[in-house]
């Protein structure tokens, strides 16, 4: 029945709490004291006298804002040894959004290197209690996702071989252990389960008061209030900080402002894509059930309810992710900033909100029927458009770093200072987490484009995760190639850092919908037609994505064989080469054309655009290299053509001789086809004959036309991404992000001949790289195939040898020459010499595969040597 001071909410009895605000605008929350809920009841601990008075004039690094991210990254720099380590918080530490965070920490996450991040906070956590002496309410009673379609055991089995490799448990379990783990659970619709042992909760408050206390025990001063109220920077790379304290001169800054960042980031010029969205969690009072237990429940995730629940003392806390419909996004605070007061308030409940997640998580656990909600919080916390962090230093403004767009900051934040503070104090990222750059973002992120896409990814956080996955909110940009009207009814678009791409074409009658499978699914007849086209006759593709720079002056050569292991091509040539880190890792790739003396164009690929421009940049300034560097990605569309008859249909266009003599492999050449200006590079990703011609944006329709027009009679026709990554693996070409990275060096990657290391120049990396190879490798890139049935390999599969992981797929495809699956793997070196046979895991299944001899087809310039010495073709 009905009991006084509550009120009945559709079979929850909800407590009424006694403070009240209005629908939207910020409150205090009531609350309690709890083993790890202290909601509302935080008192601040005094910090060292030292830390009121203290002021300084100088600071290697100012860290802006003391959630836990900042204070995370206060800790880890400090710890490492740096001096003049200090953060300023504009009111007192977890204000924003760490005070009321649920704290939720997973060992699991669907990508790869992120799950680094996860397990380094962790393991952070699990010891600093003995090493600050501050208690942190950390709970590890195991998380356990569930599964109730087939469609979703298949996820689990996906990302079950994606962590086999990793030092993460993880562990596909049946329903009978399920249950005997939560036997408060309904069972009648779970199929199996995805656990993770270690996972848990930890109170985000005392996480943070602990680590504040790590950091002052090795120096770092935190100051607060201090709020920051202008930057300045110098033209030596410094910055002048101020506050109504006074001022501070810093080497670098670190915005890590939360809900805050976007007004940081506007007093130096930029506009963060980052946006506030209302989050809730219910929790509810003691239930006998519950308090009946033994142990604790493991942390429930309930993906098709999109809703987590777990135990709270003795009662429950679930929270749930609405859809993109109804969840509310905070946009007042984009237009008109945060209110300048807000810290520890909340907003006004919306239960009305959550009622069908609410009625989901009752019908799971059924216990939550009778129970009392006696807690509703409803926090801001802050999204960017694809739900990831931005983490590392900005494109464009020296010195300046961010740790910003943390929806899940409490179990990021142990991992992300340690990242940072590894990067800041050595010069490059510890591994890869280019998903995290802040620089994947432009001037076409629109304020409009976040709110669309925050939306969608917080109402998505818990689809079904497909490889292949799109999604379609707030596209088109502005950033379209002047291809994409004449185009968009023909194909399927892919998104890439703004661009829309054709992934592959349609013919009428074909399904054109998007189907995202882990098997393979419409678009796969489709694309073995456009491999044969390009294999067979002639076809065009948009490249336009591509990121492009112009780099000139008396200091360009010298720069760029600094930059790059390669070599620099002689004028009118083209190679590829790559820029390295200090240690020898694989920092990125790209194409160096010298268009004539001194000048260069420099093509790298969409997702790398301004990741490789912000190294190039600073690699000048810090070498005081006189040069002009431009960022001409926006001005320049490229069409590839590839195939045997491309040069046929090209030379109809132009009067410059094409001929194999005339225009050699790797040559550049400014020319006009069908009277339109290009500058033509002959090379093709597709490994066969073809041409990249590069032209002005606007001519790109013209162009286009003109080619399709010339090529009737050789039957011409288009092909997409997907194509050209089947083609690209036949011929072993690696791909930057996949085959290598900053987690890979070149010699292990099959790059040797692309690095010079007798090359005068002592560019980056090359003393590292000289001591890898006197070492001898561990590993190494190998190329191998295997028979499955309806899956090929995506990519981060576990390859299995003697019943054990011994590495990992990097990328993979279907090969239509062999009509079976086609995969780069990193194995062992003595497991690594052709015809030497491993497994491959794919869905939960161990496939036979063989290492072959790559490429496992030639490339046209090869065939044409061959072919010339009396050789055979090789397929």
């Amino acid at each position: 029945m009905l009991r006084p001071g509550a009120q009945l909410l559709r079979g929850l009895l909800l407590r009424s709490c006694p403070l009240q605000g209005s629908p939207g605008r910020p409150r205090s929350v009531c609350g309690r004291e709890g083993d790890s809920l202290r909601i509302g009841k935080h008192r601040e601990e005094k910090p060292p006298l030292s830390a009121e008075t203290q002021w300084k004039d100088r600071a290697e690094t100012v860290i802006i804002g003391g959630g836990c991210v900042g204070v995370s990254l206060a800790y880890h720099l400090a710890k490492a040894g740096m001096k003049d380590v200090v953060l300023l918080e504009k009111s007192e530490l977890t204000a924003g959004s760490t005070w009321h965070a649920a704290g939720l920490t997973t060992y699991f996450h669907p990508g790869i290197n992120l799950k680094k991040i996860h397990y380094d906070s962790i393991k952070l956590y699990e010891k600093l209690e003995e090493e600050t002496g501050q208690v942190v309410g950390f709970h590890q009673p195991g998380s356990i996702r569930l599964a109730t379609t087939p469609v979703r055991v298949d996820e689990f089995k996906y990302q079950m071989t994606r962590t086999g490799w990793h030092a993460t448990e993880q562990y596909l379990i049946e329903p009978e252990k399920i249950q005997e783990m939560f036997p408060l659970l309904n069972m009648n619709k779970v199929l199996a389960g995805l656990y993770n042992p270690g996972d848990g909760h930890i109170d985000p408050y005392s996480l943070t008061m602990a680590l504040a206390a790590g950091a002052r025990k090795c120096g770092a001063l935190l100051k607060y209030p201090a709020p920051v109220t202008s930057l300045k920077a110098r033209s030596d790379g410094t910055w002048d900080v101020e506050t109504p304290q006074g001022s501070m001169r810093a080497n670098r800054i670190v915005n890590a402002a939360g809900f805050w960042a976007r007004e940081v980031g506007k007093m130096i010029g930029l506009e963060h894509p980052l946006i506030p969205v209302q989050h809730q969690y219910v929790v509810t009072s003691t239930i006998s059930e519950v308090k009946a237990l033994k142990r604790e429940l493991p942390v429930l995730r309930d993906l098709e309810g999109s809703y987590y629940l777990r135990q709270e003392r003795d009662g429950l806390l679930f929270g749930p992710y609405e859809s993109q419909e109804k969840m509310k996004v905070q946009d007042s605070w984009v237009t008109n900033g945060v209110p300048p007061g807000f810290g520890k308030e909340l907003f006004e409940s919306d239960l009305d909100r959550i009622m069908e997640h609410i009625k989901a998580a009752m019908e799971m656990v059924p216990v939550l029927k009778k129970a009392d909600i006696i807690n509703v919080v409803n926090g801001p916390i802050t999204y960017s458009p694809d739900i990831l962090p931005m983490v590392g230093p900005h494109q464009g403004v020296r010195n300046y770093w961010v740790a910003i767009g943390f929806g899940y900051g409490i179990i990021h934040a142990g991992g992300v200072g340690k990242y940072l503070s590894d990067w800041i104090l050595h010069g490059e990222p510890p591994f890869d987490l280019i998903e995290l750059d802040p620089n994947r973002y432009g001037k076409w992120t629109t304020t409009q484009y976040t709110e669309a896409k925050a939306r969608e990814s917080y109402g998505f956080n818990n689809i079904v995760g497909y490889p292949k996955e799109e999604r379609f909110a707030g596209r088109p940009t502005q950033r379209v190639s002047g291809l994409y009207q004449r185009l968009e009814s023909k194909c399927s678009m892919g998104f890439h850092a703004g661009w829309e791409q054709p992934h592959w074409f349609y013919k009428p009658g074909q399904d054109t919908q998007y189907r995202p499978s882990f098997r393979r699914t419409n678009w796969f007849e489709p694309v073995g037609s456009e491999y044969k086209q390009v294999m067979q006759r002639v076809a065009v593709t948009d490249l336009s994505p591509f990121g492009k720079f112009n780099i000139k002056g008396q200091d360009s050569i010298r720069l760029l064989d600094h930059l790059f292991a390669n070599v620099i091509p002689k004028v009118g040539f083209t190679n590829i080469s790559h820029m390295l880190t200090p240690k020898g890792r694989v920092y990125a790739e790209l194409t160096v054309s010298h268009q004539s003396p001194g000048e260069f164009l420099l093509i790298t690929g969409s997702g790398s655009e301004l990741h490789d421009l912000r190294w190039i940049e600073e690699e000048a300034v810090k070498g005081g290299y006189d040069v002009e560097i431009k960022n001409i990605t926006d001005e320049l569309g490229v069409l590839g053509v590839a195939g045997p008859q491309a040069r046929k249909v090209l030379q109809k266009l132009t009067s410059e001789d094409l001929s194999d003599d005339v225009f050699k492999f790797l040559q550049t050449k400014s020319l006009k086809v069908s009277n339109i200006p290009v500058t033509a590079i002959r090379i093709s990703y597709t490994g066969e004959l073809g041409w990249e011609l590069y032209h002005r944006r606007e001519d790109s329709v013209a162009l286009y036309d003109a080619i399709m027009n010339a090529g009737q009679e050789e039957g011409i026709d288009n092909f997409g991404t997907y194509a050209m990554n089947a083609l690209r693996l036949e011929k072993a070409f690696r791909a930057w992000g996949l085959e290598m990275n900053c987690d890979t060096n070149p010699l292990e990657a099959g790059l040797e001949y692309f690095v010079k290391l007798n090359k005068p120049a002592d560019f980056i990396g090359k003393q590292a790289l000289k001591q890898i190879k006197a070492k001898g490798l561990k590993r190494r890139l190998v190329c191998l195939t295997l028979a499955t049935d309806d899956v090929d390999p995506e990519g981060n599969e576990s390859i299995w040898y003697n019943g054990k992981v011994v590495g990992n797929t990097t990328s993979g495809s279907y090969s239509y020459s062999i009509q079976k699956s086609l995969a780069f793997a990193y194995v062992p070196v003595q497991l690594s010499e052709v015809g030497q046979q491993v497994e491959v895991e794919l869905l939960g299944k161990n496939y036979p595969a063989v290492i072959i001899q790559e490429p496992l087809v030639l490339t046209e310039p090869t065939r044409n040597r061959l072919q010339k010495k009396g050789g055979k073709d090789k397929t």
